[in-house]
Protein backbone atom coordinates (compact mmCIF):
# COMPACT_ATOMS: atom_id res chain seq x y z
CA UNK A 1 0.00 0.00 0.00
CA UNK A 2 3.21 2.43 0.45
CA UNK A 3 3.34 3.21 -3.09
CA UNK A 4 -0.03 3.84 -3.71
CA UNK A 5 -0.02 6.69 -0.51
CA UNK A 6 2.95 8.22 -1.63
CA UNK A 7 1.54 9.21 -5.26
CA UNK A 8 -1.80 10.55 -3.49
CA UNK A 9 -0.08 13.73 -2.53
CA UNK A 10 1.51 14.38 -6.26
CA UNK A 11 -1.78 13.77 -8.07
CA UNK A 12 -3.09 16.54 -5.92
CA UNK A 13 -0.68 18.73 -6.43
CA UNK A 14 -0.43 18.41 -10.14
CA UNK A 15 -4.72 18.59 -10.30
CA UNK A 16 -4.19 22.05 -8.14
CA UNK A 17 -1.20 23.40 -10.16
CA UNK A 18 -3.75 22.93 -13.53
CA UNK A 19 -6.26 24.57 -11.87
CA UNK A 20 -4.80 27.61 -10.92
CA UNK A 21 -3.30 27.60 -14.09
CA UNK A 22 -6.80 28.30 -15.77
CA UNK A 23 -8.16 30.25 -12.85
CA UNK A 24 -5.11 32.79 -13.72
CA UNK A 25 -5.51 32.18 -17.45
CA UNK A 26 -9.00 33.44 -16.89
CA UNK A 27 -8.10 36.07 -14.39
CA UNK A 28 -5.30 37.62 -17.44
CA UNK A 29 -6.70 41.00 -18.40
CA UNK A 30 -7.11 40.50 -22.31
CA UNK A 31 -7.11 36.88 -22.29
CA UNK A 32 -10.16 35.44 -23.90
CA UNK A 33 -12.16 32.43 -22.72
CA UNK A 34 -11.16 29.12 -24.00
CA UNK A 35 -13.51 27.50 -26.61
CA UNK A 36 -15.75 25.52 -24.99
CA UNK A 37 -15.20 21.53 -25.16
CA UNK A 38 -11.58 22.18 -24.18
CA UNK A 39 -9.91 20.46 -21.46
CA UNK A 40 -9.32 24.50 -19.79
CA UNK A 41 -12.70 25.27 -20.73
CA UNK A 42 -14.57 22.52 -18.71
CA UNK A 43 -11.92 22.29 -15.90
CA UNK A 44 -12.94 26.61 -15.40
CA UNK A 45 -16.40 25.31 -15.92
CA UNK A 46 -16.48 22.74 -13.16
CA UNK A 47 -13.87 25.24 -10.85
CA UNK A 48 -16.96 28.18 -11.26
CA UNK A 49 -19.72 26.08 -11.00
CA UNK A 50 -19.98 22.56 -11.22
CA UNK A 51 -20.20 21.61 -14.42
CA UNK A 52 -21.38 25.21 -16.00
CA UNK A 53 -19.28 26.15 -18.76
CA UNK A 54 -17.69 29.48 -18.79
CA UNK A 55 -19.12 31.92 -22.07
CA UNK A 56 -16.26 33.91 -23.78
CA UNK A 57 -17.04 37.32 -23.45
CA UNK A 58 -17.75 39.64 -26.44
CA UNK A 59 -14.32 40.63 -27.78
CA UNK A 60 -12.94 44.32 -27.47
CA UNK A 61 -12.50 46.27 -30.48
CA UNK A 62 -8.99 46.10 -32.12
CA UNK A 63 -8.53 42.27 -29.89
CA UNK A 64 -7.38 39.44 -32.65
CA UNK A 65 -6.79 41.86 -35.41
CA UNK A 66 -4.69 40.55 -38.26
CA UNK A 67 -4.06 44.11 -40.05
CA UNK A 68 -3.97 47.13 -37.50
CA UNK A 69 -4.57 50.69 -38.42
CA UNK A 70 -2.54 53.20 -36.19
CA UNK A 71 -1.79 56.53 -36.45
CA UNK A 72 -3.39 60.43 -36.59
CA UNK A 73 -4.00 62.69 -39.61
CA UNK A 74 -1.14 64.93 -38.11
CA UNK A 75 1.59 62.07 -37.56
CA UNK A 76 0.72 60.14 -40.56
CA UNK A 77 -0.65 56.54 -40.36
CA UNK A 78 0.75 53.25 -40.34
CA UNK A 79 -0.54 49.87 -41.17
CA UNK A 80 0.41 46.31 -40.13
CA UNK A 81 -0.37 42.80 -40.95
CA UNK A 82 0.55 40.37 -38.16
CA UNK A 83 3.47 42.53 -36.95
CA UNK A 84 4.88 43.63 -40.87
CA UNK A 85 4.62 47.10 -41.72
CA UNK A 86 2.44 47.21 -44.80
CA UNK A 87 2.05 51.13 -45.31
CA UNK A 88 3.24 53.75 -43.72
CA UNK A 89 1.72 57.41 -45.07
CA UNK A 90 -0.32 60.54 -45.00
CA UNK A 91 -3.47 58.96 -46.41
CA UNK A 92 -6.06 57.92 -44.36
CA UNK A 93 -8.02 55.48 -47.11
CA UNK A 94 -4.97 54.10 -48.23
CA UNK A 95 -3.79 52.92 -44.94
CA UNK A 96 -7.08 51.24 -44.63
CA UNK A 97 -7.29 49.74 -48.05
CA UNK A 98 -3.94 48.21 -47.41
CA UNK A 99 -5.11 46.89 -44.68
CA UNK A 100 -7.52 44.95 -46.10
CA UNK A 101 -5.31 43.62 -49.50
CA UNK A 102 -2.84 42.71 -46.53
CA UNK A 103 -5.15 39.90 -46.00
CA UNK A 104 -4.57 36.22 -46.71
CA UNK A 105 -5.48 36.13 -51.15
CA UNK A 106 -8.20 33.39 -51.54
CA UNK A 107 -8.90 32.85 -47.70
CA UNK A 108 -11.77 30.77 -46.85
CA UNK A 109 -12.26 31.75 -42.95
CA UNK A 110 -12.15 35.59 -41.50
CA UNK A 111 -9.20 37.80 -41.45
CA UNK A 112 -9.33 41.41 -39.46
CA UNK A 113 -8.77 44.67 -39.75
CA UNK A 114 -8.68 47.12 -36.59
CA UNK A 115 -8.83 50.71 -37.89
CA UNK A 116 -7.74 52.50 -34.40
CA UNK A 117 -6.93 55.92 -36.05
CA UNK A 118 -10.02 58.17 -36.58
CA UNK A 119 -9.85 60.71 -39.72
CA UNK A 120 -11.54 61.29 -42.76
CA UNK A 121 -11.20 59.27 -46.33
CA UNK A 122 -12.21 61.65 -48.07
CA UNK A 123 -14.87 61.00 -51.43
CA UNK A 124 -14.04 57.30 -51.48
CA UNK A 125 -15.64 53.56 -50.38
CA UNK A 126 -14.22 50.93 -48.99
CA UNK A 127 -14.78 47.85 -50.34
CA UNK A 128 -15.19 44.58 -48.10
CA UNK A 129 -14.51 40.86 -49.45
CA UNK A 130 -15.72 37.64 -48.70
CA UNK A 131 -14.54 36.14 -45.47
CA UNK A 132 -13.81 39.75 -43.83
CA UNK A 133 -13.81 41.48 -40.76
CA UNK A 134 -13.24 45.44 -40.69
CA UNK A 135 -13.85 47.19 -37.50
CA UNK A 136 -12.90 50.95 -36.69
CA UNK A 137 -12.07 51.58 -33.32
CA UNK A 138 -11.91 55.51 -33.53
CA UNK A 139 -14.66 57.24 -35.73
CA UNK A 140 -14.48 56.83 -39.11
CA UNK A 141 -15.41 60.29 -41.22
CA UNK A 142 -16.80 60.01 -44.57
CA UNK A 143 -17.13 62.20 -47.33
CA UNK A 144 -19.59 61.58 -50.79
CA UNK A 145 -19.72 59.33 -53.67
CA UNK A 146 -22.86 58.75 -55.67
CA UNK A 147 -24.64 55.62 -55.42
CA UNK A 148 -21.73 54.13 -52.93
CA UNK A 149 -21.43 53.76 -49.47
CA UNK A 150 -18.59 54.79 -47.12
CA UNK A 151 -18.09 50.98 -46.64
CA UNK A 152 -19.84 48.33 -48.79
CA UNK A 153 -20.15 44.80 -49.40
CA UNK A 154 -21.30 43.50 -52.50
CA UNK A 155 -21.56 40.02 -53.84
CA UNK A 156 -19.44 38.68 -51.35
CA UNK A 157 -19.87 36.10 -48.37
CA UNK A 158 -19.10 35.93 -44.47
CA UNK A 159 -18.50 39.36 -43.95
CA UNK A 160 -18.46 41.02 -40.38
CA UNK A 161 -18.21 44.96 -38.83
CA UNK A 162 -18.43 44.26 -35.16
CA UNK A 163 -17.70 47.92 -34.22
CA UNK A 164 -17.91 51.32 -36.11
CA UNK A 165 -18.88 54.83 -35.81
CA UNK A 166 -19.50 56.95 -38.97
CA UNK A 167 -19.74 60.63 -39.28
CA UNK A 168 -19.63 62.80 -42.39
CA UNK A 169 -21.83 62.69 -45.27
CA UNK A 170 -21.96 60.06 -47.34
CA UNK A 171 -24.61 58.96 -50.05
CA UNK A 172 -24.86 55.39 -47.97
CA UNK A 173 -23.42 54.79 -44.55
CA UNK A 174 -23.25 51.27 -45.29
CA UNK A 175 -24.13 49.50 -48.35
CA UNK A 176 -25.00 46.04 -49.39
CA UNK A 177 -26.46 43.83 -51.75
CA UNK A 178 -26.06 39.95 -52.77
CA UNK A 179 -24.48 39.61 -49.50
CA UNK A 180 -24.41 36.24 -47.41
CA UNK A 181 -23.85 35.98 -43.97
CA UNK A 182 -23.11 39.66 -42.60
CA UNK A 183 -23.05 40.34 -39.04
CA UNK A 184 -22.91 44.18 -37.97
CA UNK A 185 -22.55 44.77 -34.35
CA UNK A 186 -22.19 48.25 -32.44
CA UNK A 187 -23.00 50.51 -35.27
CA UNK A 188 -23.04 54.47 -34.38
CA UNK A 189 -23.94 56.48 -37.52
CA UNK A 190 -24.22 60.66 -36.95
CA UNK A 191 -24.22 61.94 -40.42
CA UNK A 192 -25.53 64.75 -42.20
CA UNK A 193 -26.34 63.43 -45.51
CA UNK A 194 -28.30 60.40 -47.24
CA UNK A 195 -29.05 56.87 -45.85
CA UNK A 196 -27.81 55.05 -42.93
CA UNK A 197 -27.34 51.26 -43.89
CA UNK A 198 -28.85 50.56 -47.37
CA UNK A 199 -29.80 47.15 -48.85
CA UNK A 200 -29.82 47.24 -52.78
CA UNK A 201 -33.40 47.17 -54.30
CA UNK A 202 -31.96 46.26 -58.08
CA UNK A 203 -29.32 43.84 -57.38
CA UNK A 204 -29.42 40.62 -56.28
CA UNK A 205 -30.99 40.03 -52.47
CA UNK A 206 -29.05 38.76 -49.22
CA UNK A 207 -29.35 36.05 -47.27
CA UNK A 208 -28.33 35.16 -42.73
CA UNK A 209 -27.74 39.23 -41.77
CA UNK A 210 -27.13 40.33 -38.54
CA UNK A 211 -27.61 43.55 -36.44
CA UNK A 212 -26.89 43.68 -32.88
CA UNK A 213 -27.18 47.30 -32.16
CA UNK A 214 -27.73 50.39 -34.33
CA UNK A 215 -28.20 53.75 -33.65
CA UNK A 216 -28.70 57.14 -35.97
CA UNK A 217 -28.43 60.23 -35.27
CA UNK A 218 -29.24 63.57 -37.44
CA UNK A 219 -29.72 61.01 -40.45
CA UNK A 220 -31.53 62.97 -43.26
CA UNK A 221 -32.81 59.56 -44.79
CA UNK A 222 -33.51 56.21 -43.20
CA UNK A 223 -31.55 54.69 -40.47
CA UNK A 224 -31.54 51.40 -42.45
CA UNK A 225 -33.48 50.49 -45.44
CA UNK A 226 -33.39 46.80 -46.77
CA UNK A 227 -34.53 44.92 -49.64
CA UNK A 228 -34.55 41.33 -50.46
CA UNK A 229 -33.24 39.51 -47.29
CA UNK A 230 -34.29 36.34 -46.03
CA UNK A 231 -33.04 35.89 -42.74
CA UNK A 232 -32.77 38.81 -41.04
CA UNK A 233 -31.98 39.44 -37.49
CA UNK A 234 -31.64 42.58 -35.50
CA UNK A 235 -31.25 43.34 -31.78
CA UNK A 236 -32.23 47.03 -31.43
CA UNK A 237 -32.42 49.97 -34.01
CA UNK A 238 -32.72 53.84 -32.02
CA UNK A 239 -33.20 56.41 -33.92
CA UNK A 240 -32.56 59.82 -32.68
CA UNK A 241 -33.56 63.02 -35.06
CA UNK A 242 -33.61 60.94 -38.29
CA UNK A 243 -35.70 62.33 -41.09
CA UNK A 244 -37.61 59.14 -42.70
CA UNK A 245 -37.68 55.40 -40.80
CA UNK A 246 -36.18 54.40 -38.01
CA UNK A 247 -36.38 50.82 -39.65
CA UNK A 248 -37.99 50.15 -43.45
CA UNK A 249 -37.99 46.69 -44.46
CA UNK A 250 -39.00 46.03 -48.17
CA UNK A 251 -39.14 42.64 -49.85
CA UNK A 252 -37.43 41.03 -47.04
CA UNK A 253 -38.97 37.30 -45.13
CA UNK A 254 -37.69 35.82 -41.67
CA UNK A 255 -36.95 38.53 -39.80
CA UNK A 256 -36.56 38.65 -35.98
CA UNK A 257 -36.60 41.66 -34.63
CA UNK A 258 -35.94 42.98 -31.05
CA UNK A 259 -36.50 46.66 -30.35
CA UNK A 260 -37.41 49.69 -32.81
CA UNK A 261 -37.33 52.84 -30.82
CA UNK A 262 -37.87 56.65 -32.63
CA UNK A 263 -37.62 59.93 -31.33
CA UNK A 264 -38.69 62.89 -33.45
CA UNK A 265 -38.42 60.04 -36.64
CA UNK A 266 -39.94 60.89 -40.03
CA UNK A 267 -41.09 64.39 -39.32
CA UNK A 268 -43.58 65.58 -42.04
CA UNK A 269 -43.17 62.44 -43.81
CA UNK A 270 -45.25 59.39 -44.91
CA UNK A 271 -42.55 57.42 -43.21
CA UNK A 272 -43.13 55.88 -39.94
CA UNK A 273 -40.15 54.84 -36.83
CA UNK A 274 -40.89 50.94 -38.61
CA UNK A 275 -42.32 50.59 -41.82
CA UNK A 276 -42.73 47.24 -43.52
CA UNK A 277 -43.45 47.99 -47.86
CA UNK A 278 -43.41 46.76 -50.96
CA UNK A 279 -44.76 42.99 -49.95
CA UNK A 280 -42.51 42.66 -47.02
CA UNK A 281 -42.91 39.21 -45.49
CA UNK A 282 -43.44 36.75 -44.62
CA UNK A 283 -42.36 35.49 -41.14
CA UNK A 284 -41.58 38.68 -39.62
CA UNK A 285 -41.50 39.27 -35.53
CA UNK A 286 -41.13 42.52 -33.82
CA UNK A 287 -40.75 42.46 -30.16
CA UNK A 288 -41.48 45.83 -29.50
CA UNK A 289 -41.86 49.38 -31.42
CA UNK A 290 -41.17 52.58 -29.30
CA UNK A 291 -41.83 56.53 -31.33
CA UNK A 292 -42.12 59.70 -30.16
CA UNK A 293 -43.74 62.52 -32.22
CA UNK A 294 -42.40 62.90 -35.51
CA UNK A 295 -43.92 60.82 -38.56
CA UNK A 296 -46.07 57.79 -38.03
CA UNK A 297 -45.14 55.10 -35.47
CA UNK A 298 -45.78 51.66 -37.10
CA UNK A 299 -46.80 51.27 -41.11
CA UNK A 300 -48.06 48.66 -43.05
CA UNK A 301 -47.92 49.04 -46.70
CA UNK A 302 -48.60 47.94 -50.27
CA UNK A 303 -49.30 43.93 -50.30
CA UNK A 304 -46.87 43.47 -46.87
CA UNK A 305 -47.81 40.67 -44.97
CA UNK A 306 -47.25 37.50 -42.25
CA UNK A 307 -46.18 40.21 -39.56
CA UNK A 308 -46.50 39.94 -35.63
CA UNK A 309 -45.28 43.06 -33.49
CA UNK A 310 -45.18 41.80 -29.81
CA UNK A 311 -46.06 45.35 -28.21
CA UNK A 312 -45.94 49.20 -29.35
CA UNK A 313 -45.20 52.38 -27.10
CA UNK A 314 -46.22 55.42 -29.16
CA UNK A 315 -46.94 58.51 -28.47
CA UNK A 316 -47.80 62.04 -29.86
CA UNK A 317 -47.00 60.68 -33.68
CA UNK A 318 -47.43 63.86 -36.37
CA UNK A 319 -49.02 61.46 -38.38
CA UNK A 320 -50.69 57.90 -37.88
CA UNK A 321 -49.72 56.43 -34.81
CA UNK A 322 -50.63 53.35 -37.01
CA UNK A 323 -51.29 52.91 -40.08
CA UNK A 324 -52.04 49.19 -41.85
CA UNK A 325 -53.27 49.48 -45.43
CA UNK A 326 -53.09 46.68 -47.74
CA UNK A 327 -51.36 43.92 -45.78
CA UNK A 328 -52.59 40.58 -44.70
CA UNK A 329 -52.06 38.34 -41.30
CA UNK A 330 -50.34 41.29 -39.30
CA UNK A 331 -50.93 40.78 -35.62
CA UNK A 332 -50.20 43.89 -33.03
CA UNK A 333 -50.17 41.81 -29.60
CA UNK A 334 -50.41 44.60 -27.47
CA UNK A 335 -49.45 47.99 -26.24
CA UNK A 336 -50.43 51.66 -25.79
CA UNK A 337 -50.88 54.81 -28.04
CA UNK A 338 -51.35 58.11 -26.69
CA UNK A 339 -52.21 61.08 -28.59
CA UNK A 340 -50.79 61.64 -31.53
CA UNK A 341 -52.35 60.56 -34.92
CA UNK A 342 -55.16 57.96 -35.53
CA UNK A 343 -54.95 54.48 -35.62
CA UNK A 344 -56.31 53.92 -39.25
CA UNK A 345 -57.12 50.53 -40.97
CA UNK A 346 -56.86 51.97 -44.58
CA UNK A 347 -57.00 50.05 -48.56
CA UNK A 348 -56.39 51.96 -51.68
CA UNK A 349 -57.65 50.17 -54.98
CA UNK A 350 -54.29 48.71 -56.73
CA UNK A 351 -53.57 46.41 -53.94
CA UNK A 352 -55.79 43.84 -51.99
CA UNK A 353 -58.30 45.08 -49.30
CA UNK A 354 -56.59 44.29 -45.40
CA UNK A 355 -57.23 40.81 -44.42
CA UNK A 356 -56.24 38.79 -40.74
CA UNK A 357 -55.74 41.98 -39.08
CA UNK A 358 -55.89 41.71 -35.47
CA UNK A 359 -54.85 44.22 -32.97
CA UNK A 360 -54.91 44.24 -29.22
CA UNK A 361 -54.33 47.86 -27.72
CA UNK A 362 -54.86 50.51 -25.27
CA UNK A 363 -55.60 53.68 -27.03
CA UNK A 364 -56.48 57.25 -25.24
CA UNK A 365 -56.75 60.66 -26.68
CA UNK A 366 -56.76 60.03 -30.01
CA UNK A 367 -59.10 57.83 -32.35
CA UNK A 368 -59.30 54.24 -34.03
CA UNK A 369 -60.84 54.18 -37.60
CA UNK A 370 -61.30 50.89 -40.03
CA UNK A 371 -62.17 52.55 -44.13
CA UNK A 372 -62.60 50.46 -45.49
CA UNK A 373 -63.80 47.45 -43.60
CA UNK A 374 -61.32 44.61 -43.97
CA UNK A 375 -61.53 41.06 -44.26
CA UNK A 376 -61.43 39.43 -40.58
CA UNK A 377 -59.80 42.12 -38.44
CA UNK A 378 -60.40 42.06 -35.04
CA UNK A 379 -60.04 44.51 -32.41
CA UNK A 380 -59.65 43.89 -28.84
CA UNK A 381 -59.50 47.69 -27.67
CA UNK A 382 -59.81 49.58 -24.30
CA UNK A 383 -58.66 53.12 -23.22
CA UNK A 384 -60.87 56.41 -24.27
CA UNK A 385 -59.97 56.81 -27.66
CA UNK A 386 -63.04 57.06 -29.97
CA UNK A 387 -63.89 54.63 -32.25
CA UNK A 388 -65.19 53.52 -35.56
CA UNK A 389 -64.51 50.39 -36.74
CA UNK A 390 -66.38 47.34 -38.82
Amino acid sequence: MAPTSQRRPRLLAAGVAALSVVVSLLAAPGVAAAPTGTAAATAAGTAASGMTAVAAPAAACGDGADALVTGSQSSGFTTAYRGRTVYQGSSYIDAIRRGISALTPGRTSQEKVSVMASAWIGNNAIDLPSHTSFEVCGTLDTGYVAGRGAIQAVGVEDVSIPYLKVTGAPYFGLRFADVHGLHLGQIDMRTTRGIGIRFERDLPGSTNVRMDSVYASGVPGHAIETWHINGLTIGTVTARNVGESALLIQGTSNATIGTVDGDNVATGTGYATFRMANANGPNITVNHVKSRGGGRGVFCVSNSRGARINSVDLANNGNNSILIENCSDITIAGGTVNGGGEVRLAARTEFPNNRNIHITLRVDNTSVRESPCGENTTWTLTGNGTRNVC
